[in-house]
């Protein structure tokens, strides 16, 4: 009778807690890259290595902001490495391209 009220005392402070705990989820929240200080943010994390800060290399500020919103999401392969990595895969949402597109923009024109 003993053995019984310890197990079932310890299925009670262990598992019952555990089990509850199964149940809730976490969903993490996705903060979007809408304003320029974001912008910012994302293109000196991601882009400015192969761009340089002020985006002089591997960019064209004449081509449309649709294409530049592409090749952000989808990548784009070069002559030779290191290509242009696609972000649409790593999250990156199409408002977040645009406004990533548009800063980058802002950095060509004076």
């Amino acid at each position: 009778m003993r053995t019984s009220w310890i197990k079932l005392t310890a299925i009670i402070f262990f598992a019952v807690p555990v089990l509850l705990l199964m149940n809730f989820k976490v969903t993490p929240t996705k903060v979007a890259a809408s304003t320029v200080d974001d912008a910012a943010t994302v293109y000196k994390a991601k882009c400015a290595a192969c761009h340089t800060p002020k985006a002089d290399k591997f960019y064209d500020p004449a081509k449309p902001e649709a294409e530049h919103v592409q090749v952000i999401l989808k990548g784009k392969k070069g002559e030779k490495p290191p290509y242009m990595p696609g972000y649409e895969a790593k999250g990156m949402t199409e408002d977040e391209a645009k406004g990533l597109a548009a800063y980058m923009k802002g950095l060509k024109t004076p």
